[in-house]
């Protein structure tokens, strides 16, 4: 929901957020959507998920004209919406690893164990420095393509098993 009033970039009804909530979560377009899916995401929204956001400061929503709107504070949540596909690393477990290798080569230099001795520390400090720039680059890149509001799915439903995603994707491709 949030990622599609981040896209739209626009106040929308709370009808039209469940109908393309209730079509992501089905797989399908919105006119294939049943009586029964809509409601059970209308009343989802209703009851639950637009007035504790909107208590939050998250969205603005007015209840009488059924109208939800993002807010600025909604900016605040990209930063713990990162989305790891299974069996993928999060980004910090990977700089977690990548500091733990970089200060056991340079303690090993220090230490004076062959074959670390053989490479400069200047060589080291460009090797470190390197691979985080190229790191920092691959993250900044895939943090975008991933933020909220972005792309056409929201990031958790384009990075799931490929035949989903296959399936997405012609739905996409259908409207």
């Amino acid at each position: 929901m949030l990622h599609h009033l981040k896209r739209v970039g626009e106040p929308l009804t709370i009808r039209e957020l469940a109908e393309q909530v209730a079509a992501w979560e089905n797989d399908c377009r919105i006119e294939e959507l049943t009586y029964k899916q809509r409601k059970r995401v209308y009343t989802s929204l209703h009851q639950t998920h637009l007035p504790k956001l909107d208590s939050y400061g998250i969205i603005d929503y007015e209840q009488g004209r059924g109208v939800a709107t993002l807010t600025e504070r909604a900016t605040e949540l990209d930063a713990y919406l990162e989305v790891v596909e299974r069996d993928d690393v999060s980004w910090s477990q990977y700089y977690l690893g990548l500091a733990s290798v970089s200060l056991a080569a340079l303690a090993a230099t220090g230490a004076g164990v062959p074959p670390f001795t053989q490479v400069s520390d200047l060589t080291y400090a460009a090797l470190i420095a390197g691979t985080l720039l190229v790191s920092a680059s691959v993250h900044a890149y895939r943090m975008r393509r991933t933020r909220l509001g972005a792309t056409e799915l929201p990031a958790e439903l384009a990075s799931t098993a490929p035949e989903r995603e296959g399936r997405l994707r012609r739905l996409l491709d259908t409207r």
